[in-house]
This record gives C-alpha cells, sequence and structure tokens, in this order.
C-alpha cells in the first residue's frame, strides 16, 4: 500500500472520529474505538539491537558494536530480524488480546545521535562519532526494519531529532548551543538521509532544547527542516514525556495545556507521555483547534495502514516458531565476530592452544551476562559469557583457570592503593602464577553507562565522569599486567576507555564492546583464531578526557575525528586482523566512482575494511581533516584479489559555510584510499599503506 492510499484511508476513518476520539489517539497507550473497529495500540516499542523490553528475542550486539562492523548489508539483516521477530511477537499477542506496551510494530529505533564525546553514557546506543557512517547504517537498518513488501513490516523512528548526546544529568532543563555550520555540518546529516534515502516512518524529538527551542516543539527543526526542507510525510514523536519539560523544567510554557499546544502546532503528533491527555482541556481554553489534533491525528492513522493493521498481510503467517530461530542466532554470531574490534596485538594472537596448557580468565565482566547486553535489550534464550566460552572452546588439554578478581564498581571512591574485604585480587595473583597466558576481562555493563534513570551510577546519571575505569579494575589490571605472563586484555564497555596501561603492558587488547547474548562464544573464537577480527572503531579512543572541551559545550571544535587536533590513543576507523590485505590500486572515474584492486598475498583468509576519505584542498569552510565518503567491507583468500566499486556521493565534496549554507566551494580535492584513516597514528598502528587520488572538478 503506497502512502496515498494509506492517507486517503485515513482522512475517511478520521472523519467519523469525534474530536475527543482523535485526540485521545495522540498518546501512545491509543485506546480502542469500538464502534470504528479501531482496536487500543501502544505505539511504544524498541528495537535497538533486536525486540527489546518484550520477552525473547535474538539479541545482537549493542549498536556501536554493529557500528564497529562497518557492514551495511548486515545492518539490513539485522533490521530485517527484528521486524520478522516484532511482526511475530505481535501476531502473537494480538491473538490473546495483549495489546500493550512493547507489543507494537512500531519500533522507536535507530539511535542515528552523534556520539560526540566520549562520556555520554547513551553513546553506545548509537552508530559512532561520524555522520557519514551514522547515516549510512541508519539508512540500512530502516530498510530492513521496514521491509520491501506491499505492506510495511513494521515502522522505524530515527531518534532524538537533531542534537543530542548528554549530558543525561540535566538533560530536561539543558539547553544544547549549536551554531548553523555544526548544526548541517555534523548533527542534521544523517537524519536528512535517514528521511530521504530511508524513507523512516517516524522521528522522535529530544528531551533538551536547541538554540533556546524545545527539541519536541521546535519550529526549526520540525517545521523548518524537518517537514519543509526534506519533505518528511510520517509522523513525529516526542521523547517520553519530554513535553512535560516545556512547562516544568524548560519554562518555556506555564501549563500542560500550553506546552500541548506548542508541541501539536509545531508538529509533533503523538505523545510519549500524559501532556496531550491535556488536549481537550486546551480546546476547551480556546487554545487548540480541531484542526490540528485531526492533522496529527490522521499521520498516525497513515502509519497504521501503512502497517496493514486493518488489513490481511503477508505477515500475517508469522508466529512464535518464527523468534530466536537459528538462522536468526547465526546472525547474531556474525554481527559479534564483525564487531571486535583487535586494538593491539604483539604476536601473542591468535593463541596457539598446542604449547598452552593453563589459561588464567580473570576480571568481573569475564563471567557477567549483563556485560553481554548493553542497554534496550531483550532476553534471549540461551547467554555465554567470555568465561564460558573460552571454557567450551578448549580441549581437554588445557585448563581453564577463574577469578572474578573484583568487584565491577563498588568501592569507587576508595584508593587504589585500598583493597577491600571483598577484594579477591590474591585470588587472582594466585590464577596468574598458575597460568600461561591471562584472559583478563574488564569494562563496564548498563547499571554504568546508559540513559538516565536507568543506571546505578547516580551521581553521573549514567554519564561517565571520565574514561577511567572504576578503581577496584584500575588495581586489578595494575597488578595482573605486571604478573610476569602474557595478558590479553579484553575491553566490554560501549565507548572509549583510557587503555593506555593496558596499551602499555599487554600482550594484546580487544574491544568487544557489549556482543550480545552469546558473546563470549565469539570472543573465544577471535582468541582462538577460528575467526579474524575485523572491526573498526567507530569513534576515537581518546587518551584522557584533558584532550577534549567541556562535556556541556556542544561545538565541535577539538571533537571527534574530524575536528580533533591531539594525538588519538586509537584512531576512528582503527582495527587489526590476523592477516593484511594490500591496496594495489586505485582510480576515481567521472561518474565519482572509486575503483580499488584489494589483494591477499599471504595465507591467512582475512576480512578488512576498505574505507575512503576525501579533503578539500581549496576551501576555508571545509572539515578540518579527510573526512570518510565510502567504505566497503571485503574478504579475500589467500592469493585471490578483488575490484571493489566505491561510489562518492556528491555531498562528500561539499563543505557547509558559516551561516550553514552547504555547497561546493572548492575545486580540488584528495581521496584517501586503504584500510584506515590517512592519519599519523592510524598509519604507525597499522603498517599499512594509503593511496592519495587527487581529484579536479
Amino acid at each position: 500500500m503506497n502512502r496515498q492510499e494509506a492517507r486517503a484511508r485515513a482522512v475517511s476513518l478520521v472523519d467519523q472520529m469525534t474530536i475527543e476520539e482523535k485526540a485521545s489517539q495522540l498518546m501512545y497507550n491509543a485506546p480502542a474505538i469500538p464502534r470504528l473497529g479501531v482496536p487500543e495500540y501502544n505505539w511504544w516499542n524498541e528495537g535497538l539491537h533486536g525486540v527489546a523490553r518484550g520477552g525473547t528475542a535474538t539479541m545482537f550486539p549493542q549498536a556501536i558494536g554493529l557500528a564497529a562492523t562497518f557492514d551495511t548489508d548486515l545492518l539490513e539483516r539485522v533490521g530485517d530480524c527484528v521486524s520478522t521477530e516484532g511482526r511475530a511477537r505481535y501476531n502473537e499477542m494480538s491473538k490473546r488480546d495483549d495489546r500493550d506496551i512493547y507489543k507494537g510494530l512500531t519500533f522507536w529505533s535507530p539511535n542515528i545521535n552523534i556520539f560526540r564525546d566520549p562520556r555520554w553514557g547513551r553513546g553506545h546506543e548509537t552508530y559512532g562519532e561520524d555522520p557519514f557512517l551514522s547515516g549510512s547504517l541508519g539508512v540500512s537498518f530502516i530498510h530492513g526494519i521496514e521491509g520491501k513488501g506491499a505492506f510495511k513490516k513494521a515502522a522505524a523512528c530515527a531518534k532524538h531529532f537533531a542534537v543530542h548526546s548528554g549530558p543525561e544529568a540535566i538533560r530536561h532543563s539543558f539547553d544544547a548551543k549549536v551554531s548553523k555550520k555544526d548544526m548541517e555540518e555534523t548533527y542534521l546529516p544523517a537524519f536528512e538521509r535517514c528521511v530521504k534515502e530511508g524513507g523512516v516512518e517516524a522521528v522522535m524529538g529530544a528531551y533538551n532544547r536547541v538554540n533556546g527551542e524545545a527539541s519536541c516543539a521546535s519550529k526549526v527543526l520540525l517545521k523548518d527542516i524537518l517537514r519543509d526542507g526534506w519533505g518528511f510525510e510520517g509522523h513525529v514523536v516526542s521523547d517520553c514525556w519530554a513535553l512535560r519539560d516545556i512547562h516544568e523544567n524548560h519554562n518555556i510554557t506555564k501549563t500542560a495545556e500550553e506546552s500541548a499546544k506548542l508541541a501539536l502546532e509545531m508538529g509533533c503528533d503523538l505523545n510519549c507521555g500524559c501532556t496531550y491527555g491535556k488536549l481537550m482541556s486546551a480546546v476547551e481554553q480556546g487554545l487548540v483547534t480541531e484542526e490540528y489534533i485531526t492533522q496529527s491525528c490522521v499521520r498516525l492513522f497513515t502509519t497504521r495502514f501503512l502497517l496493514g493493521l486493518f488489513d490481511e498481510t503477508e505477515y500475517d503467517h508469522l508466529g512464535w516458531l518464527d523468534v530466536a530461530t537459528k538462522e536468526h542466532e547465526a546472525l547474531a554470531h556474525r554481527a559479534a565476530r564483525e564487531s571486535i574490534v583487535l586494538l593491539k596485538n604483539d604476536g601473542i594472537l591468535p593463541l596457539k592452544t598446542e604449547s598452552i596448557h593453563t589459561i588464567g580468565v580473570i576480571g568481573p565482566n569475564a563471567n557477567s551476562r549483563k556485560a553481554l547486553i548493553g542497554n534496550y535489550h531483550g532476553t534471549a534464550q540461551r547467554y555465554v559469557t567470555v568465561l564460558e566460552g573460552i571454557q567450551n572452546a578448549m580441549s581437554d588439554d588445557v585448563r581453564v583457570l577463574y577469578s572474578e578478581g573484583c568487584h565491577l564498581w563498588k568501592n569507587n571512591v576508595e584508593p587504589l592503593s585500598k583493597p577491600t574485604k571483598a577484594d579477591r585480587l590474591a585470588e587472582a595473583m594466585t590464577v596468574c602464577d598458575y597460568s600461561d597466558v591471562v584472559v583478563l576481562v574488564v569494562g563496564l555493563d548498563e547499571t554504568l553507562e546508559g540513559e538516565e534513570g536507568d543506571t546505578g551510577n547516580s551521581d553521573a546519571s549514567g554519564d561517565k565522569k571520565d574514561l577511567q575505569f572504576p578503581s577496584p579494575q584500575r588495581r586489578l589490571m595494575r597488578s595482573v599486567l605486571d604478573c610476569g605472563k602474557p595478558v590479553i586484555v579484553v575491553n566490554m564497555t560501549g565507548s572509549a576507555m583510557d587503555l593506555r596501561l593496558a596499551d602499555e603492558k599487554a600482550a594484546a587488547v580487544l574491544q568487544v564492546w557489549y556482543p550480545g547474548a552469546r558473546g563470549g562464544e565469539d570472543v573465544a573464537d577471535i582468541l582462538l583464531g577460528n575467526v579474524s577480527p575485523s572491526g573498526k572503531l567507530p569513534v576515537t579512543f581518546y587518551r584522557d578526557t584533558e584532550d577534549l572541551p567541556p562535556f556541556e559545550n556542544y561545538s565541535m571544535k577539538n571533537r571527534t575525528y574530524r575536528y580533533f587536533t591531539g594525538t588519538p590513543l586509537y584512531p576512528f576507523g582503527y582495527g587489526l586482523t590476523y592477516g593484511k590485505l594490500d591496496v594495489v590500486n586505485a582510480t576515481i572515474d567521472d561518474t565519482k566512482c572509486v575503483h580499488v584492486t584489494v589483494s591477499n598475498p599471504f595465507n591467512t583468509p582475512t576480512s578488512d575494511v576498505l574505507q575512503v576519505y576525501i579533503k578539500d584542498e581549496d576551501s576555508t569552510f571545509a572539515v578540518l581533516h579527510p573526512t570518510l565518503c565510502g567504505f566497503r567491507r571485503v574478504s579475500l583468500n589467500p592469493g585471490e584479489t578483488y575490484e571493489a566499486e566505491i561510489s562518492i556521493g556528491e555531498c562528500a565534496f561539499t563543505s557547509v559555510n558559516n551561516e550553514g549554507i552547504r555547497d561546493i566551494y572548492g575545486k580540488n580535492f584528495t581521496l584517501y584510499v586503504g584500510f584506515s584513516q590517512p592519519d599519523e597514528r592510524s598509519h604507525e598502528l597499522t603498517k599499512q599503506e594509503v593511496i592519495k587520488i587527487p581529484y579536479h572538478i
């Protein structure tokens, strides 16, 4: 069903409703209208990396891990899995007249905010710091969610529009000040692509203000840019209880009725929260006219008709046996394996088990299920921790010893030199003494980094104060890394941490994010060489927060790889493999298509991510450093050669002036083709060449 037909049916249905009935449908928990055959519908569902919060589902790596795959095909398949399992759940629950929260087909995912600062607790819900990568992966995920059938299999939602990335503690009253240049250059591009290329059905506003306007009631964002500028035809939903912030925290209005009026007239169609419960009161006070209520109601029912909620669809056969299938679990394994980033390797990896008799597995995340799942997660049928993955993978000839070593974060305020009564440091060092090699598994979980109100680190409300590991882990790391045995550090976090000590002293360092329910199996496969690591960092790993501007400052100056003037510990786009692919030749034709010859001269099957960066050599408005403009996953067997073609979009040649006007200002460009950034740090770490391609418009 096309949008025109769906809208016509929506108009016909809404015309039969009273104003009270129409107003009721603008709430996320829309009640039934029995006389018109309209069942109740709860719009709130989540599918960030698998169907979330509603029960059993396939659980993929957290979104930041999916970003590290640099794999658009994978993201579309993940989105397709989410909508298949979501539709199956909807069918089964509807049969039993269960239409409650997390049972619908409107998924409030993906989160395509820019992860501009590593302290932001929700950054691991995003696709990283780069607008091009975020937009590319977001579009693919949306295509997977919504499908290509006669009806949408589910509806995706791009959030949080548009300038939103912490701080969590003050998000309900915070005003993000952003320049016109940063807005167009960094904060808007991924959303624009998700609207124009992805055809996303919904857009969610944010809690904070942007340049003085509440995001969920912003004329600039919702009317001037989203509707009038980009031609968005779907519906807009508020973040949950964000409309209440307009009068209670932002103090833009004085009453709930005034907030409802402002949001509705600016184009917020659906209220996750309670404020639109005051719509009829606003009507009685003469603040809101029926015209605006009707407009939003039509938009919402257009979505419901596009989903086929009043029709027979090609998805009606989906049921419980289509949830968490073997095929879906295999896809989750693929995602986890592609997401793991090898940051350092002195040659110890892959492990040579024939010369190992005892492996020590130490650390608070080694046997933690919470460290597998990130946030906004579902319930898996089976979990495999890193410890269990290593135990299962080892032959009977190899002994696996385990010590938790320390708590994840308790007693974090104590000095490093003061162990606690519950400390297991002595046990951990005993394990080190008896081990040939040690796997040290550290990091965070959803209780330490995440959304305000959902985490246990109440002082930071889900954000991190710095890049330091909690003090018990720092004490453990320092001791284990000095134990005299080879140590492999496995970091399970959704964001950059201070890994300087690990980089200095560990034999190898792996960033495995929150790898999904059975991610321990995939970590073991990487350690043993059953799979070569191929993930790339979708964020910069800085040395310290001292290298960064204040968290509350939304200027992009000295933030992310595109503007950072310092030397990162590990750069954006960086990641090692066990083999090595070579870029033999690269050219660009008149259609702006880059042709790349890649070879595998070694005896190891290898996957890697081919990356193309562009630099405007003329314009003073150009981004400071070469910027990602294309990428392609490449997998080659020994001796194999591959010819890759990567089309470079017209937008890559544009820059943004200080008034926020995007145009092609330069004529001379350089493109860089390789398996990393063209910066010195990447070259130093990867020892791989990057080919320069001059290009003149």
